[in-house]
């Protein structure tokens, strides 16, 4: 994918960013889909005892796809995503990209950023982990970096705050 610079006119290839989210980030979603996984098999129990049919061939089929498709997803999904989620945070702009199936690249200028956000949910609190929320005036919608070590998080909270603070540019 190429890019053309506005100032000057000249190409250039778009490059994968360059940061990593943190390792511990493959545990956190394995722990999600789990957490996923046990209130779907909770939702199985439920029809096992309200279904009055005589059989229980339906409850065994479902249950086994269902259980095939869990154990795959939770196996691969939180590797998958490791090795495509990146990110990148320059003077100009955060460039992110994300996914496991459907993957995306994002660039948000920091003049059109409004909101710079840290998050972190239970497992993530756990495990040391946050994730950084970027609001723009974007239809696209936020910018996310999931995954990143706490103490990676807050500068980057601290410095995208300072760096759009600072940025006189207007690109609405």
């Amino acid at each position: 994918m190429e890019a053309t610079d506005p100032d000057d006119g000249t190409r250039t290839v778009l490059r994968e960013p360059a940061e990593r989210v943190s390792r511990r980030a493959i545990l956190m979603w394995t722990v999600e889909a789990l957490v996923v996984d046990v209130v779907l098999l909770a939702g199985q129990v439920v029809w096992w005892f309200v279904d009055s049919s005589p059989t229980r061939t339906a409850h065994w089929v479902v249950c086994g796809v269902w259980l095939v498709c869990a154990a795959g997803y939770t196996a691969v999904m939180p590797r998958w995503r490791y090795r495509v989620h990146r990110w990148e945070s320059t003077a100009r702009a955060v460039y992110t990209q994300t996914g496991w199936l459907w993957q995306e690249r994002r660039i948000a200028p920091l003049s059109r950023v409004q909101t710079v956000d840290l998050e972190r949910g239970p497992v993530a609190q756990l495990l040391r982990l946050a994730s950084v929320t970027v609001t723009t005036a974007s239809a696209a919608g936020p910018v996310r970096i999931h995954g990143l070590d706490l103490p990676v998080a807050t500068a980057l909270v601290q410095a995208l705050t300072s760096a759009t603070a600072a940025e006189t540019d207007d690109a609405t």
